[in-house]
């Protein structure tokens, strides 16, 4: 009885054995066989770690290639403050207090501030394991962190922007803010070609420490960089426009001004410089109304420089030539009842259409101007780019006001203002574009600004228009030149504006600016625009000057004009005239 009790239980106790082990059997095989995917996943995401990796920005570039804008890599240091303590170095136990005092010393912080970022830290959340001790130093200073060994420290790579040579071009480069979002100028609308695209790696951490274990790391996504913008702009020309604009800026108590260089064949700008401007690398100390570029995005009443446009489409038009005749007295009433008087008093003038120009008499070009229809010269206005934003496509880019003839803002007055320069308004990249189609035989070239992009695998894309579109007749444009070179010669300010050894075509304005209000200030904008070599055209230049109260005439806009045109003329070595100019009457 004993015996076989005894038996009974050994075989239940064997059983029960192999049913326990049957049962650790298949839980291994679970784990190890059908579930071992899984679970190898699930310990991994455990223990792995995502990170980006930063693409790079792409750079901008002059039309030299000089640099412009470009990223650099900086750092943001941060530590664990729970892990934070003394750890050992070559053998040597650092104490925390030294350790604090190492790391301030590097960053710009005392020991005691990198102590009190640590207890802040704790105080706020005892296991927390991030805080952040200084962002975006540079690689000499990441270097002498590195070689403190402290294992509680990590550095995380930045991708910073920096504009080496400053504010030049900084009205039309723009900026990126300190979230790498572009803000502003080209740095925004070109950021197809510019943005960068990040990639994305992953990697196992010791469980202790959380140490990144060797071999462990796996690429998710390779990085792609931006491209490379380059731009029609001349850097040294840039500087050289920028310098001079903002002296006689300064002398003259201007608010604003704007300077415009244009390739004549090209429709290229090579330099558009405002004042005043940003420096990118410190937007702050900018005000916001001067970060941009009133170049493209202030428009205003052009005034006198308008007249060439009138003139120009008269004789397309066959109604008018240089010597077509006018009296022009100083007011003059038309039967629709516009109202128009030159600026100043004189008595009744016998002037050419060249005359007109020379002595700038809105009498007489009103007389011009009505000799076409208001539908002829809307269609001249807008062919010659007038009401609309320009082919550059930059950000906020002012159109102009150019009222249709038909409405209610083309009144009575209107319908003569437009022709030399009043009851619209155009922006100073539109006027330089003005000049250029007189210049360029009648043909109006597309503004460029930026010339390419290159991306990393060396395709260019953003490529320009370079196809022109006729304006005036050859004949039309080569007749209003001629014109333009007498004013040059014989206005009041040819003594002012001389340029020994070239024929120089341009024309003066001063118009009166808006209060805001829908009336005028006392204030007035002046402004030369013109081209040179007359005889062979190859520059556009165009300025202008808002309100210098020193000085409200042409007469402050002119050396800037002279200045900015010599400059020119010699950094492109453009050869000098050869035959004399054309000599014109100027009245009858």
């Amino acid at each position: 009885m004993n015996q076989r009790t005894t038996r009974r239980r050994s075989v239940f106790a064997m059983i029960a054995l192999l049913a326990l082990i049957g049962v650790f059997v298949v839980r291994l095989v679970d784990i190890q066989v059908v579930r071992a995917d899984e679970l190898n996943a699930k310990s991994l995401q455990a223990r792995s770690t995502t990170s980006q990796i930063l693409g790079t920005r792409g750079q901008i570039v002059d039309a030299n290639g000089e640099v412009l804008a470009q990223s650099v890599l900086r750092w943001d240091i941060a530590l664990s403050p729970k892990k934070a303590g003394e750890f050992e170095r070559d053998g040597v136990t650092i104490p925390l207090k030294q350790t604090e005092a190492e790391l301030g010393a590097l960053v710009g912080l005392s020991g005691d501030a990198v102590a009190k970022i640590i207890s802040d830290a704790l105080a706020a959340d005892p296991k927390s394991d991030f805080a952040y001790v200084v962002k975006g130093v540079d690689a000499a200073t990441l270097e002498k962190i590195d070689k403190l060994g402290i294992p509680w420290v990590v550095p995380q790579r930045i991708a910073s922007r920096t504009y080496p040579d400053g504010a030049v071009a900084g009205n039309l480069i723009g900026f990126v803010g300190s979230d790498g979002k572009a803000q502003a100028g080209l740095e925004r609308s070109q950021q197809k070609c510019l943005a960068a695209k990040d990639g994305e790696e992953s990697y196992q951490t010791d469980a202790v420490d959380g140490v990144a274990i060797p071999g462990s790391t796996v690429q998710k996504a390779s990085a792609k960089d931006g491209g490379t913008l380059k731009l029609t702009i001349d850097s040294d020309l840039q500087f050289s426009v920028q310098q001079i604009l903002a002296a006689q800026a300064q002398a003259t108590g201007a608010a604003w001004g704007t300077v415009v260089v244009q390739e004549v064949k090209t429709g290229k700008l090579v330099a558009v410089a405002d004042y005043p401007t940003v420096d990118p690398n410190n937007v702050n100390g900018t005000a916001d109304a001067d970060r941009g570029s009133r170049a493209f995005q202030a428009s205003y009443e052009p005034g006198s420089t308008f007249k060439a446009l009138t003139a120009a489409s008269a004789m397309d038009a066959g109604v008018a030539n240089p010597l077509s005749q006018v009296v022009a007295p100083y007011r003059i009433i038309f039967p629709n009842g516009a109202n128009i008087n030159d600026s100043e008093r004189h008595g009744d003038e016998d002037l050419t259409l060249t005359g007109v120009l020379i002595e700038s008499s809105n009498t007489g070009m009103s007389q011009i101007g009505a000799l076409m229809t208001d539908d002829q010269r809307y269609d001249y206005y807008k062919k010659f780019g007038l009401g609309a934003t320009s082919e550059v496509g930059f950000p906020a880019e002012d159109t102009g006001i150019l009222h249709k003839p038909g409405t209610d803002a083309w009144d009575n007055q209107t319908k003569y203002a437009t022709m030399f320069g009043q009851g619209l308004t155009t922006t100073a990249v539109q006027m330089a574009s003005v000049y250029q189609t007189i210049a360029n035989g009648g043909v109006r070239m597309p503004v460029q600004l930026v010339e390419g992009c290159t991306a990393p695998d060396g395709t260019v894309s953003h490529v320009p228009s370079t196809q022109g579109t006729r304006v005036v007749s050859a004949a039309a444009a080569k007749s209003d030149s001629d014109i333009l070179e007498m004013v040059y010669q014989k206005a009041w300010l040819s003594k002012i504006w001389n340029i020994p050894g070239y024929r120089i075509a341009s024309k003066t304005g001063t118009a009166q600016m808006p209060d805001g209000n829908g009336g005028y200030s006392h204030g007035y904008l002046v402004s030369v625009a013109g081209f040179a070599p007359a005889d062979d055209p190859q520059y556009v230049v165009s300025v202008s000057l808002a309100d210098p109260v020193n000085n409200n005439t042409s007469a402050a806009s002119a050396p800037i004009f002279r200045d900015v045109m010599s400059q020119v003329l010699k950094k492109y070595r453009v050869v000098p005239s050869g035959a004399p100019a054309p000599d014109l009457p100027a009245d009858w």
